[in-house]
């Protein structure tokens, strides 16, 4: 038995799967396996990946193979959204339609070095649960640090705004994970009526992070020594996300020049893109992974990406406002290679933190635009 395991989520951050390869477990290029899964697409043969050394864990969840546990663990994203590959070096991510057409896309576009290698897709054989086969990104790492930051100045996507809006309810759950975070957000009248609409959560969600200020977030972090976090929901200034970032890097100050380097190779790549000047990438992530010799830098989560309506284009760093689509991609971009070439050059050269720090690429999101509609209640609407 051989076991790698990895997952990348946006919604969602990285997972750890286990990957099993017995005899008659899994079958390539058949109708169906003693597993119940059969292939309906394979177009590229197995790699040769290592298996990874190290599971990267996040909570108590455990699957038992034969005598021996191992850890299936999951960062972020809905529990049950990834299964073992049928290939070494290879993951199975739930299917969405949407994802899979752009990985689609992406396979014959210049981005393809910088996003998962897409496989095909599985099936079961009750029909119900389809699964992406995607290339597993930490099989080349060893006991690796991650860090899924996820890029853009919003994460919702303007239709669901919109749908949100169409018949805005009291959500309790919401204004409860709304005073969680800060007791004082809510209104008097949604503390009095204890709830707050979706639209009003979704706007409120992305300005309490570094999402409206920077075009960024960092949704979780996994460092070499086991130990996790996810506790960025408030990390909003330029400041906070340097000492995450200098945390989650230290000790390895090979990861520092590597991340910038890739960082700046997306970005040239991105500006001559075809898949990016047609799409609104929206929920997408970034996924940092590093060990003690190697690091590098992924594009993942494809489920929000979509063709941009007949016509219209985006520059990707331009203000948003409610109708023209802009998604904040290069403003996120931007900071991130603006914040780790800072730290880099204060580690080689001290004196340089004496410096007045590199301008930030401020955001002016439409939420105030539509504040008022957002925060409509029950009440409002009988």
């Amino acid at each position: 038995m051989s076991n790698t395991c990895v997952r990348y989520n946006s919604l969602y951050m990285m997972v750890c799967v286990l990957r099993r390869r017995q005899t008659g477990k899994f079958t390539l290029n058949c109708e169906h396996s003693t597993t119940g899964f059969h292939v309906l697409k394979t177009s590229i043969k197995p790699s040769g990946w290592r298996k990874l050394r190290n599971i990267v864990q996040w909570t108590p969840f455990f699957q038992t193979y034969k005598k021996q546990r191992y850890p299936w663990v999951q960062l972020a994203g809905h529990q049950g959204n990834f299964k073992a590959g049928p290939e070494q070096g290879t993951i199975l991510k739930k299917l969405c339609p949407k994802e899979e057409l752009c990985f689609q896309v992406l396979m014959k576009d210049v981005l393809r070095p910088y996003v998962p290698e897409y496989k095909g897709h599985v099936t079961c054989e009750d029909g119900d649960s389809m699964y992406l086969q995607l290339q597993d990104l930490l099989g080349d790492f060893t006991s690796p640090c991650v860090m899924d930051c996820k890029i853009g100045v919003r994460t919702y996507l303007e239709e669901e705004l919109a749908k949100a809006k169409e018949k805005p309810k009291l959500r309790k759950d919401m204004y409860e994970k709304m005073i969680q975070i800060d007791p004082n957000a809510p209104t008097e009248e949604e503390h009095r009526l204890k709830g707050v609409t979706k639209p009003r959560y979704m706007v409120w969600r992305e300005t309490i992070s570094s999402t409206a200020t920077l075009g960024f977030r960092i949704e979780g972090i996994k460092k070499s020594d086991g130990k996790s976090s996810k506790d960025f929901k408030t990390t909003k200034t330029r400041e906070q996300i340097m000492q995450a970032f200098q945390d989650f890097t230290n000790g390895f100050p090979h990861a520092l020049p590597k991340y910038i380097q890739r960082l700046k190779a997306i970005k040239a790549t991105l500006e001559v893109s075809d898949f990016f000047s047609s799409h609104e990438v929206i929920g997408s992530s970034l996924l940092f992974v590093h060990d003690k010799t190697n690091a590098n830098v992924w594009l993942i989560d494809f489920a929000k990406t979509l063709v941009l309506p007949n016509g219209m284009s985006i520059s990707h760093s331009s203000k948003w406002i409610v109708g023209n689509h802009e998604d904040g991609y290069l403003i996120g971009l931007n900071n991130l290679i603006s914040i780790f070439t800072e730290m880099h050059e204060t580690l080689t050269d001290p004196a340089s933190s004496l410096l007045p720090a590199p301008p930030v690429t401020t955001i002016v999101t439409a939420a105030s635009d539509i504040s008022e509609d957002e925060r409509l209640t029950g009440a409002d609407n009988t």
